[in-house]
């Protein structure tokens, strides 16, 4: 579902905007807007709304479907079933976001806070320092240790380290499926990370 969104989106990941809604009936679905449309990634099917004519803001509409975008809520109708008003889950949506961009391993460490991402397979990026630095380099080959489940990548001053063990992030406990580590200029970066595609 997701690959077809990635393939068929040209838009400017800066200009589009990612939600992953959760409504009252438990239902959670992934919506990309951009002026022009929105991608709805829904339990029962892929959808592609255009704006709807004459209106404000965030709204989308189609074939007895609308979406209303407002904040963090989203208005959601269709044909045959009540109306819902659902919340948008901001940590979710910051890695489907990411998956949507093309990011295909996204790993988040604490104190100070940092987060490095491998993109479309070509890049490692690296943010630190609260967004004041970032070291953007090719992702080199990497080297795998079958008997510890390790991955490693070495671009020179950056080096990435992926060991597929659970991890637990130190400040919220979300369950990751590997731990990494990032050594960059002496430093030495720990935290958790996942597969996105």
């Amino acid at each position: 579902m997701v690959t077809q969104a990635r393939a068929d989106s040209n838009v400017d990941p800066q200009a589009a905007a990612t939600y992953v809604f959760v409504c009252p009936d438990r239902t959670e679905f992934v919506v990309r807007t951009t002026r022009a449309e929105a991608w709805v990634f829904h339990p029962n099917g892929t959808l592609k709304l255009p704006a709807a004519a004459g209106a404000t803001g965030n709204s989308f509409s189609e074939g007895g479907v609308e979406l209303r975008i407002t904040g963090e809520q989203a208005h959601w109708l269709t044909t045959g079933n009540p109306p819902q008003v659902c919340s948008n889950d901001r940590r979710r949506a910051i890695w489907e976001k990411a998956k949507l961009d093309g990011v295909d391993f996204r790993a988040i460490g604490n104190e100070p806070p940092w987060v490095l991402e491998i993109r479309r397979m070509e890049r490692i990026v690296l943010v630190l320092d609260y967004g004041a630095k970032q070291v953007d380099v090719p992702l080199p080959p990497h080297t795998d240790d079958r008997d510890t489940g390790t991955s490693r990548w070495d671009a020179g001053e950056l080096r990435l380290e992926v060991v597929a063990r659970p991890c637990s992030d130190s400040m919220s406990g979300e369950a990751f499926e590997s731990e990494v580590v990032v050594t960059w200029q002496g430093r030495t970066l720990r935290g958790c990370g996942r597969a996105l595609h």
